[in-house]
C-alpha cells in the first residue's frame, strides 16, 4: 500500500510540476525574477495537489505540507468511513439481514413447497389493505426468494402492500427479532422440505415464543407433518396457537372419496372468489338454521361457530342461533352479507327419499389401488379405511374394474422431483384407459403446480397439488382463526365434508329454478348447498346468485356440505 502511494504521488508530481511550470513562464503576469516564478510554480503544485503552498523559510514549507497531509489523511479518512457504512448497508440489505419495523404484517417463518402459495394468498388478502405488507423469513438468499415470488406480487399489483423477504433461521431468536413478530397480524410456521421438518418446527415454535413472550401473544398457524408432533408443537406455540396436522394426506382421502373435488377445493380455499367467512350478526338471535339460510341474500350460510369456538357445520334446521354465537358464509369478501328483515317461510313436506347412487350400489365394493408411495401413505391408508374403503398397493398398472379407483402417489420421499413417479405412472393408466371397459376415476398427487398442464390426465383424472391446497388453507387460518376448527371437521374421516351430487337429486332433470331452490331442497335433505359445477364444465361456481334461473340436468353437479 504504501509502495503504491509513493509512486502514485511520483507520477502526480511528474505531471504536475512540468504542467505549473509551462503555466507559470508563459503567463505575463507572472514575475520577472526566477525566484519569483519558481515561487508561482510551488503555490500551483501545491493547491492542484494540496500541499499547502506556501513559501518562505524552510521550516514554513515543511510545516504547510505537513498540515495539508494530515487534513487530506482526515478527509480521505472520513470519506472511506462512509463509503464503508454505506457498503454495509447495502451488503445488509442486499442480504436480507436488515430490521422490519412494520406493525400488523403477516410474517411466514420457513420455506417449503407450500411458501409460494401461502405467499401468494396472503399478499391478496392485504391487497385491500392500505400500508400492509407480507414478511418471510427463511434460510435463503433473499434474491432468489424475491424472484421466486415476484410473480405473485405482480400478482396483486404491488401498490397497497409489500413483500419483505429476510434471511435467517426462523428458530434463531436473533434472526426472529430482526422481523419484529410481536408486532405482527399473524404468524405462519411452515415445515421445512427435510427429514427433520416436525423438529425444526417445534424449534421455531419455541424461538418464537421466547422472542414475543407470554405477556403479548400473537396469532400462530403451524403445521406439522405427523400427529406424533402435535402435542409437543401446540405446547412450543402455547395456548391459542393453531397447529395442522397431516392435511395434505387428509385433502387426499376426500378426493379419493369425491372424484373432481380438487377444483373445489382450490376455489373455496383461496382468496379469489367466494370463501368462508366468520360474521357475527346482531338482530338475528334466536332465528334457526334454516330462517339464516333463507334469509342470507348474497352468501350461502354453512354452520355456526359456538362461543367456546367449536363449529357447527350443516347442523340440524331447527338449531337456533344464539346470542353469542357467529355465522359461517360462504361469501365473495369480508363485506357482512345481506339478511332479509322478514322471517322465511316455513319449508315445505319432506320431499321422496332420493334414489340409490351409484355410490350406494357399491357400497359392497370400495377399493383402491394405490401406485406409488410416499410418507403421506400410511395416514392415507388408514383414512380410506375408516370411510369404509381398502387400499391396495400395487407396483404395476392393475387390471381396473369401473368401480375400483386408483391413487397415484408422488415419490419416493427424498427424490429430487417426486412429480416425476406421478407423470409416467399417468402415461401408462392412459393406455390402459383406452379399453372403456377399464376406465376407472383416478387422482393424482403432484407437489408442484407447474407440473399439471404436463401431466396427461384424462377426462376421468383429478390432479391434485397438495402443497398449494396446505398454503391455501393455512392462509385462511392465518387471517380469521376461527376457521380453524371448521376447516378440521371438513377434512376428518367422520362429521360433515364437501361432497359433489348430481343436481338431480334435488330438483327433477328439465326444472327451471334459480339456485335459490336448489339451497332449499338440500336443507330438506340434510345438506348445505355451497355452489354447483355445470354439466358442460370442470370449473365449479361457488356461492352462484340465487335468483338466476336455470335448467338443472342430469349433468350438472351441485356442491353439498353434508355428514360423510
Amino acid at each position: 500500500m504504501t509502495t503504491v502511494a509513493g509512486w502514485l504521488a511520483l507520477v502526480c508530481l511528474a505531471v504536475v510540476a512540468p504542467a505549473s511550470a509551462l503555466l507559470v513562464w508563459t503567463d505575463s503576469r507572472s514575475p520577472d525574477t526566477v525566484q519569483g516564478k519558481v515561487a508561482t510554480v510551488w503555490r500551483t503544485v501545491g493547491q492542484t495537489l494540496r500541499l499547502g503552498g506556501e513559501v518562505g523559510p524552510p521550516l514554513r514549507v515543511v510545516l504547510s505540507v505537513l498540515l495539508a497531509l494530515v487534513s487530506l489523511l482526515y478527509v480521505s479518512t472520513l470519506v472511506g468511513l462512509i463509503s464503508t457504512a454505506i457498503t454495509d448497508r447495502l451488503t445488509e440489505l442486499q442480504r436480507g439481514q436488515s430490521t422490519v419495523v412494520e406493525r400488523g404484517h403477516s410474517l411466514v417463518l420457513g420455506w417449503s413447497e407450500q411458501t409460494p402459495t401461502l405467499v401468494a394468498e396472503l399478499l391478496a388478502a392485504h391487497a385491500q389493505r392500505r400500508n400492509s405488507a407480507v414478511v418471510v423469513l427463511a434460510d435463503r438468499d433473499k434474491l432468489d426468494m424475491e424472484r421466486e415470488l415476484r410473480a405473485a406480487l405482480i400478482a396483486v399489483g404491488g401498490r397497497r402492500v409489500r413483500l419483505l423477504c429476510r434471511r435467517g433461521r426462523p428458530a434463531d431468536p436473533a434472526a426472529l427479532a430482526r422481523v419484529s413478530p410481536a408486532a405482527a397480524g399473524a404468524v405462519v410456521v411452515l415445515p421445512p422440505d427435510t427429514p427433520e421438518a416436525d423438529t425444526q418446527v417445534v424449534k421455531t415454535l419455541l424461538a418464537l415464543r421466547a422472542v414475543v413472550g407470554d405477556a403479548s401473544p400473537v396469532r400462530v398457524v403451524a403445521a406439522v407433518r405427523q400427529t406424533q408432533y402435535v402435542a409437543t408443537a401446540r405446547l412450543a406455540a402455547g395456548p391459542g396457537a393453531v397447529v395442522l396436522d397431516g392435511i395434505a394426506a387428509r385433502i387426499l382421502v376426500q378426493c379419493v372419496l369425491e372424484p373432481g373435488l380438487s377444483r373445489v377445493l382450490e376455489d373455496l380455499l383461496d382468496f379469489a372468489g367466494a370463501e368462508l367467512h366468520v360474521h357475527r350478526v346482531p338482530g338475528l338471535g334466536g332465528r334457526t338454521f334454516a330462517e339464516l339460510r333463507a334469509a342470507c341474500a348474497d352468501g350461502c350460510v354453512v354452520g355456526l361457530v359456538r362461543p367456546d369456538g367449536s363449529p357447527l357445520l350443516n347442523p340440524p334446521p331447527q338449531t337456533a342461533l344464539g346470542p353469542d354465537d357467529a355465522v359461517i358464509v360462504l361469501a365473495g369478501d369480508e363485506t357482512p352479507p345481506t339478511w332479509t328483515v322478514s322471517p322465511a317461510a316455513p319449508p315445505p313436506p319432506p320431499s321422496p327419499a332420493k334414489p340409490a347412487t351409484a355410490d350406494d350400489s357399491r357400497a359392497a365394493h370400495r377399493r383402491v389401488f394405490v401406485l406409488g408411495w410416499n410418507r403421506r401413505g400410511p395416514e392415507i391408508v388408514d383414512g380410506l379405511a375408516r370411510n369404509g374403503w381398502e387400499a391396495v398397493r400395487e407396483k404395476t398398472i392393475p387390471a381396473l374394474d369401473p368401480a375400483d379407483r386408483v391413487l397415484v402417489l408422488g415419490g419416493p420421499d427424498g427424490h429430487p422431483d417426486p412429480d416425476e413417479h406421478t407423470l409416467v405412472t399417468l402415461l401408462r393408466l392412459g393406455a390402459a384407459e383406452r379399453d372403456p371397459g377399464r376406465r376407472s376415476p383416478t387422482i393424482a398427487e403432484l407437489t408442484d403446480a407447474q407440473h399439471r398442464p404436463l401431466a396427461p390426465a384424462g377426462p376421468h383424472t383429478d390432479l391434485v397439488v397438495g402443497g398449494r391446497l396446505v398454503g391455501l388453507l393455512m392462509a385462511q387460518v392465518s387471517q380469521t382463526v376461527e376457521l380453524a376448527a371448521a376447516f378440521d371437521e371438513l377434512f376428518s374421516p367422520v362429521g360433515s365434508a364437501v361432497r359433489l351430487r348430481p343436481a338431480t337429486d334435488y330438483v327433477a332433470a328439465g326444472t327451471e329454478a334459480p339456485f335459490a331452490t336448489l339451497v332449499e331442497a338440500a336443507g330438506r335433505q340434510g345438506a348445505t348447498a355451497l355452489g354447483y359445477r355445470p354439466g358442460d364444465s370442470r370449473i365449479p361456481l361457488l356461492n352462484p346468485p340465487k335468483t338466476g334461473t336455470r335448467r338443472w340436468s342430469h349433468e350438472d353437479t351441485l356442491i353439498v356440505v353434508t355428514t360423510a
